[in-house]
């Protein structure tokens, strides 16, 4: 029991001297303070903003009918080419003959009309001036000779309109270009309504094209016109692609919350790898500075304290809200500067370092040896201890 006792006695001492050596080392730890350094340098300040979108034409038109009826004929297929005037499609044109030539009856009729009723008007205007018919009856002879006039202007709109709807029988490409899409196939009938039915896209341009993307809200704010762009598309991942921004506009898509702006990007094409709704990873650089005098934004959050230093450092500080802070042997000098832009991560020094300068970031650790070693003698010790027990 004696020898019991002993061994805890000898523990309790142990455990006293290693706890006395990590406060001794504690209050050593000043000599231990590892500082991290960074040096001012000339480099390249950049910030970017990230968004997806989808690659599109820069002039596509949606070709339709304004006409009723049956797709007789097909002139194109996908990726034709097409220049303006081109006939892509006609519609049978019996129903639309048929309505000309009702039409241009009924004009005929309504010239014969006109021809009596002018030749009778004339008659009792005569008539009416030697006295020999009542006003009445005059006016009404005047009434039927203008209403036949108006009758002939009326069935020579009619012609008009009924020719013209002919000749939208015969469907031409408005643009050129190539065919993007063909959504008829002959014999199909199409029905012209207030919205007229998309027959066939054309793009005018393909080596000209454009990436509509999506911008978070919270980004949308650094984004401006004739930012630089890069993106990439799934189809060549290896292939970076450039492009300015060219329009940033105003109205706002929410979906599930999330409020985004489109931004209009150019995109050259002029290999054609970049094909209509491809969907493009955007990187937009909001800020780009090549090539200047910038420090780690922390240098410039660093202080250094009297805690910090040991008996022989000294600390020499100016009057500057904007400091580095150099080591120059057992001391440290703070040096005024003036910043200019940040990216969050490197600041612009515009005055009063020069490049080459070593600034102290952060006092970081204290190394931790002593502690280890104290402890490690107080491991072994209680082992040898309880071996002995």
């Amino acid at each position: 029991m004696v020898k019991g006792a002993d061994g805890i006695s000898n523990i309790i001492t142990l455990a006293t001297t290693a706890i006395a050596l990590v406060l001794t080392t504690g209050c050593e730890k000043k000599q231990n303070l590892i500082y991290k350094e960074a040096v001012i340098e000339k480099q390249d300040l950049i910030t970017a903003v990230t968004a997806t979108g989808t690659i599109e034409p820069v002039t596509s038109v949606a070709v339709g009918t304004q006409v009723s009826g049956i797709v007789s004929k097909l002139y194109v297929d996908y990726n034709s080419v097409v220049k303006a005037g081109d006939v892509i499609a006609e519609l049978d044109r019996t129903n639309l003959m048929s309505e000309l030539s009702s039409t241009q009856a009924n004009l005929r009729n309504a010239e014969s009309e006109f021809d009596v009723q002018k030749t009778n008007y004339e008659r009792y205007k005569s008539l009416y001036e030697k006295g020999l018919i009542s006003a009445n009856e005059f006016e009404q002879a005047r009434l039927s000779y203008i209403k036949s006039q108006q009758s002939v202007t009326i069935q020579k709109e009619n012609v008009k309109k009924a020719k013209t709807n002919l000749g939208y029988a015969t469907i031409t490409s408005p643009i050129d270009g190539i065919v993007l899409s063909k959504e008829v196939e002959e014999g199909q009938t199409v029905a012209s309504s207030f919205n007229t039915p998309t027959l066939f896209t054309i793009a005018q341009d393909l080596t000209d094209m454009r990436v509509i993307a999506d911008v978070d809200e919270a980004d949308i704010g650094e984004v401006k016109e004739g930012q630089r762009v890069s993106f990439n598309v799934d189809a060549y991942p290896t292939d970076t692609f450039e492009g300015l921004v060219t329009q940033v506009r105003q109205q706002p898509t929410t979906e599930s919350n999330v409020v985004t702006y489109e931004v209009v990007i150019s995109a050259p094409n002029e290999d054609l790898k970049l094909k209509p709704g491809l969907t493009a990873n955007v990187t937009i650089y909001t800020l780009e500075q090549k090539d200047v005098l910038a420090v780690p934004s922390k240098a410039l959050r660093f202080t250094p304290s009297e805690a910090m230093m040991n008996d022989d450092e000294q600390i020499i500080d100016c009057e500057s809200k904007e400091k580095v802070w150099i080591r120059d042997g057992k001391q440290f000098k703070a040096i005024a500067v003036e910043t200019g832009t940040t990216n969050g991560i490197l600041t612009q020094i515009i005055r009063g370092a020069s490049a080459g300068t070593s600034t102290s970031l952060i006092g970081s650790t204290t190394s931790s040896a002593s502690v280890s070693s104290a402890i490690l003698s107080f491991t072994a010790a209680y082992s040898s201890v309880s071996s002995a027990n």
